[in-house]
């Protein structure tokens, strides 16, 4: 699974980063596959060239997000098993944005590995940053505790399931605030950057989408692309522990309005290419 969560560092916008929201959104439901020509021609409506693409489809395949399959002599793709599980859960990511309440419980994670084995303690770290967990000191990490899933699937794939021990608690007690507290274990900054971010990057999308179905797929797509990377590193914390303007409520009910308004259109410019098999 390490090699798939790579494509995590993929820029939005990039060439990786759009093929792999496509295949997010529409590869499983397409009948599980696709041919080559028709993932080119939906990157192509984003505008993407084909051989940009191909080469995204072969680095892809590599990391075993995507095999290679051929179908009544048509050469295309299917998701590759290992990576399955981790666009199941990116479903609910993006599209299921959750938030702690004042009383919901936190999980810390606690954990012990020896230098001679710190290539996997930065793995282990990186990968816990990526679902949205905070620092509290070198060995201690803090989360949602409905996130404690995520992090038990990431030891368990590091191998380190053993190295660590995992606690579910009510609000920590900390010296002063708990807000000023949260500020310190997570970069807050960061975080309502990337939220602004995609508020000005949408801003200009009309709420209902246009006539032309590649153009209502490609500002689809582009605002899912935009979005996914947010509801991973924001665990949704409680509103009482943010600053009074935190832009996630805003950036939130933006990006649920937009994929609202946008997604039939989308569906059906790309039941238009695959011949009626669907998506999400």
């Amino acid at each position: 699974m390490s090699a798939v969560l790579d494509d995590m560092d993929s820029r939005p916008g990039s060439t990786t980063s759009l093929l792999r929201t496509i295949i997010g959104l529409y590869l499983r439901q397409a009948g599980g596959w696709m041919s080559s020509a028709e993932l080119v021609t939906l990157m192509e409506a984003v505008g993407v060239t084909a051989p940009l693409t191909r080469t995204a489809l072969t680095r892809m395949r590599k990391k075993g997000v995507l095999d290679a399959r051929t179908r009544e002599g048509s050469s295309g793709y299917a998701v590759g098993e290992r990576a399955r599980h981790m666009l199941e859960r990116g479903d609910r990511r993006i599209h299921q944005p959750r938030s702690m309440g004042a009383g919901d419980a936190w999980c810390l994670v606690t954990f012990t590995i020896p230098e001679s084995e710190r290539g996997l303690r930065h793995q282990l770290r990186r990968r816990l940053h990526w679902i949205g967990c905070g620092t509290v000191g070198p060995g201690l990490w803090i989360c949602p505790d409905y996130l404690r899933t995520e992090a038990e699937e990431i030891l368990e794939d590091l191998g380190l399931r053993g190295a660590a021990v995992l606690f579910v608690t009510d609000t920590p007690l900390v010296q002063g605030a708990l807000r000023d507290a949260v500020a310190g274990w997570w970069d807050l900054d960061e975080l309502a950057g990337l939220h602004r971010g995609f508020l000005a990057g949408q801003e200009a999308v009309s709420g209902e989408p246009p006539a032309d179905g590649a153009a209502a797929f490609a500002t689809y797509v582009r605002c899912i692309d935009s979005w996914r990377i947010i509801p991973y590193v924001d665990p949704g914390l409680p509103r009482h522990c943010l600053p009074a303007d935190w832009p996630g409520v805003a950036s939130s009910s933006r990006f649920l309005a937009l994929r609202d308004a946008y997604r039939p259109a989308a569906l059906a410019f790309v039941e238009s290419v695959t011949g009626g098999a669907g998506g999400r």
